[in-house]
């Protein structure tokens, strides 16, 4: 597949992830944060596209240079927007365009992810180490081991040697992202991926996504909550989220769910893990539409 279309899906599946309303407890079309817009996670969407069609051009397998490109699309993003609106969505989205990249097939890429990530290399972590920093994020290494805030962070990594996917493996345990891209991406391409493929053949865009947010909420607790309010707190937003599915062709669905992101919005509760794993998702869904 071509860089420039790879790199238009991710752009696309930016946009749509964000436009998707009312998706709950997040940045959508009718809902903005103190902090950021809805505006400013279109923009964050439309600048990473010429990072992902260089990165998914002339892919050296042995050397994918994941991290730099992740920095890379941070970086830019930075130049235009002064808030974290997409390392994850980035995070995501890399490996995954470059799979698709050297792939000959649809059915090649999940594999294909493994074998780039198996292959990254001690700088790709010391990128990662700046992307994070730059998009003021926590969470993902700020631990006693490779702490990503500690001045030491990258002369750790080099010392040990630790590869992106070494630290990614470390965080796996509580940052959702980075278990999915050291684990086979199972949300993506078990529960979001395939949600978001059925129903975008019978739903509207707007609905195809939110419902698609909603069934990967309600089976994976979202982990930017569980750090913030704990691991029951995140698991009770998880339940939350089954009991409004269960009731998704009632008539009065779409109240209850505009009740629901008022109540996350209300209470602090972010799913921003779970808005992540969803543009990956819509993401997918179109590299498998056009691998057809």
């Amino acid at each position: 597949m071509k860089p420039e279309e790879i790199a238009k899906m991710a752009q696309i599946a930016s946009a749509l992830e964000v436009s998707g309303y009312p998706k709950p407890g997040n940045v959508h079309r009718t809902r903005d944060f103190d902090d950021m817009e809805f505006e400013d996670f279109v923009i964050s969407g439309i600048v990473i596209g010429d990072t992902i069609r260089e990165a998914c051009t002339d892919v050296d397998v042995e050397n994918p240079q994941l991290g730099k490109y992740i920095l890379q699309a941070v970086a830019e993003t930075d130049r235009w927007i002064k808030n974290n609106t997409n390392l994850g969505i980035v995070m995501m989205t890399t490996p995954i365009a470059v799979a698709a990249a050297i792939s000959d097939s649809f059915d090649d890429i999940r594999e294909n992810i493994k074998r780039l990530m198996g292959n990254t290399s001690v700088d790709d972590a010391c990128d990662l180490y700046d992307a994070i920093n730059i998009a003021d994020a926590g969470g993902m290494g700020d631990q006693d081991e490779y702490d990503v805030a500690s001045d030491n962070a990258k002369n750790e990594l080099r010392q040990n040697n630790r590869t992106m996917y070494d630290v990614l493996k470390i965080s796996a345990p509580w940052d959702m992202l980075a278990r999915e891209m050291t684990g086979d991406m199972p949300a993506v391409f078990e529960i979001g991926y395939p949600k978001y493929h059925e129903l975008r053949q019978s739903k509207s865009q707007n609905d195809a996504c939110v419902l698609t947010f909603l069934t990967i909420l309600s089976h994976v607790p979202d982990t930017l909550i569980s750090r913030k309010y704990g691991s029951d707190e995140a698991m009770k937003i998880s339940l939350m989220t089954r009991d409004l599915l269960n009731i998704k062709d009632e008539p009065d669905f779409k109240d209850r769910l505009r009740e629901f992101d008022d109540y996350l919005f209300k209470n602090k509760y972010n799913p921003g893990t779970t808005a992540d794993l969803t543009a990956a998702s819509i993401f997918v869904s179109y590299l498998k539409s056009n691998f057809e």
